[in-house]
This record gives structure tokens, sequence and C-alpha cells, in this order.
């Protein structure tokens, strides 16, 4: 596990939010002294997720008026999206603005992206960013079956019962991977965004640079795509053993590094929803105006093309471009009132121009 401000920069986000929020790295000990200096002591608010405003204000301020201070946790999505114009711009300042990543990331990070515009010279210096989740915690998590056979299906029960003690096994609990597929719930493997690239008119001359945990079963499920792509480039083989190292065995660093390259691509690809890429999704659009070029698949539609015996290259490729054509031409999306403000800046954060200069400002991931 990182702590905040050995991923991001502490004093730049207490700086940036002074204004606004006063923000505290250590809790005074005059309040700490009431509790026995015990974090534990503090009552916990177990808050619903997307809660209201009015929510907070009737439950959780007079009971933080009393105590002096209150733990929420969990602490992730607990107040909804539709809040009024003063809470959403306070939350773009946070997001945008104020949380920078820790200069040894943030520096690491823009090298990688010098690396990368170096290779693709060739094509301006732009580059296609890949968030591929086929790490087998992700694998065994989503239930999905793939074709390793039977080696696969006892990896993935280890990593279940690794993972998730008896989650997966309780009694009466049934698992579907075919529907689970038609539902385009299955995490894409590396042949089929290979695929799925190519039909979109990506050709073996594109330079990539692919996001990710480390591959399942690597040698085997990554080769299709590296023949398909050759110019495929990942932080391992853009950065040395000894610029990695420090980072190495911190999962939350090592996606703020592959964070910063998908940052400055010319195209953003998801390949499965979380954080990661609804956030990048968001940030991209803030630093483009509202406008970034990003491939979402439909990938129950996928499913059902990859799943097809009789499918020919010529239909594939046709229905590739479709899908990349709507992708690219959405432009300017205005955020909805239930969507994520993080994904959909629009119109919240974008009251100004926003200058090349904010792409030094990452949100959370």
């Amino acid at each position: 596990s990182s702590k905040f401000k050995d991923i991001y920069d502490e004093d730049y986000f207490i700086g940036a939010l002074k204004n606004d929020v006063r923000v505290v790295n250590k809790i005074p000990e005059y309040i700490m002294e009431r509790f026995d200096n015990n974090l534990t002591n503090v009552y916990n608010f177990r808050i619903k997720a997307w809660s209201s405003i009015q929510y907070y204000k009737d439950v959780v301020l007079p009971k933080l008026l009393e105590e002096k201070i209150i733990r929420i946790s969990p602490f992730a999505n607990r107040l909804s999206f539709d809040a009024p114009p003063a809470v959403q711009r306070l939350r773009c300042l946070a997001n945008y603005e104020a949380l920078r990543f820790s200069s040894p990331i943030l520096s690491l990070g823009e090298t990688l992206v010098a690396r990368m515009k170096e290779l693709s010279a060739n094509s301006g210096g732009k580059y296609v960013s890949v968030h591929l989740r086929f790490e087998e915690d992700m694998v065994a998590f989503s239930c999905c079956v793939f074709d390793g056979g039977e080696q696969e299906k006892e990896d993935m029960k280890k990593a279940r019962e690794r993972g998730w003690k008896g989650k997966f096994t309780k009694p009466g609990r049934v698992i579907r991977p075919g529907a689970i597929r038609i539902n385009g719930k299955c995490p894409l493997t590396p042949l089929e965004v290979g695929l799925m690239l190519r039909g979109m008119g990506f050709d073996n001359n594109t330079y990539i640079f692919l996001a990710s945990g480390k591959i399942y079963n690597a040698e085997k499920t990554m080769a299709p795509l590296l023949e398909m792509f050759p110019n495929l480039q990942t932080k391992e083989m853009l950065a040395s053993e000894e610029e990695l190292a420090p980072y190495k065995n911190f999962s939350s660093r090592m996606a703020a590094i592959d964070y910063t390259v998908c940052l400055h691509s010319e195209v953003f690809v998801t390949t499965q929803g979380g954080n990661f890429p609804h956030f990048l999704m968001g940030h991209r659009r803030y630093l483009h105006g509202g406008h970034s070029k990003t491939i979402r698949p439909d990938k129950r539609k996928l499913a059902l093309l990859f799943d097809n015996p009789n499918i020919g290259w010529k239909s594939f490729k046709r229905q590739m471009l479709n899908m990349r054509s709507h992708s690219d031409s959405k432009g300017f999306e205005l955020k909805r009132p239930s969507d994520s403000i993080y994904t959909f800046p629009c119109p919240d954060c974008m009251c100004h121009t926003n200058k090349s200069t904010d792409s030094r400002s990452s949100p959370a991931t």
C-alpha cells in the first residue's frame, strides 16, 4: 500500500485548496487526547454511497459539531454527483488542479512520454495508449473462461480463494461464464484487443503504449498482440530496471506512471471499466476543452462478433470502423445528473479555457 504523499504532491494539494478547505496532515493533539490518541476510537460514519447533500447537513454535520472529529469509511463515492455548483466547483478544483503526482512519479512519467514521442517520431510523435485489464486477479474476479483449459481453471480457482476467500464458493452461488461474456463483462484478451485495433484501422506501424499490471500467462497471451503490433511498448520496456525499482512493489505508484503516459497519447483505448479509465477519460476531456480521442468499445457487440465463426474479416472490419467512428465522434459530451463529474467534466469544470500547463495536474487514480 501507499500513503497519499507517496503518490501525490501533498504540499501542492494543501496549498491549492487553502482558500476553500483547510487541509491538515495531523490532527491537533488537544482533539486526539479525547480519544486516547487512537483514531479507532473516533466515531466512524458508514455512509451510504451517493448520499445527498441534505443527508450530510441533517445527519453528519450535527455529529461532527458534537464530536469535533469523525471518520468516514469507506470514503470513495459517498456523495451524490447531482450536487450544487459550489460543490462541483470544489470537486473540479481538487481533481484537476490540486491533485498532482509527486515529483519522482511525474518526472519518470514525463520521461516515458518523451520516449514514446521519440519512438513514434515518424508519425508526428503520436501514439495510442491501451488500458488492458488481463491480470490474474481481474481474470479470476470476472469468472470468465478463456482458452487456458484445465491449467487456467486451476489457476483461477486458487486466485479466487487467495483473494476473496470463499466469496465465489458460497452455497447457492451460480456462476455462468457464458452469460457474463454475452453481457460484455469479460475483460478483453490481448488477442481480442489486437484484432479490434487492426479492425479499427491501426496498422502494424502504430506505436502503442500498453498500460497494465502483470498480464496473466503473458508469454502465451501477449504473443499474438506483439505480432500484430511490433511497436508496442510498456513502462517495463521503456524504463530501465533502475528507474522502476523504487515503484516495483507499489501497484498504485506503478499505475500513476501508466496514467501519465496514457494522458498524453493521441488516442486512449479503454477495455474494461474502473476508476483508472474513467478518471483518465475525464482528465483528457478537461485538457482538450471537452474533446479527446477515446475508444470505448461496445463489449456486448464485440462478444457476439468474436464468437461468430462465420464472420469474415471484411465484415468484422466494417463493424470495427463503425465502432471507432462512434467513439471518436462523440466530442463534447455533457454530464447528465447521475454521471460522474470525473468522467464527464463538462460543463461543471469547463468554465474557462484550459491551458496546456494544466497537464501537470492529475486526478485521483
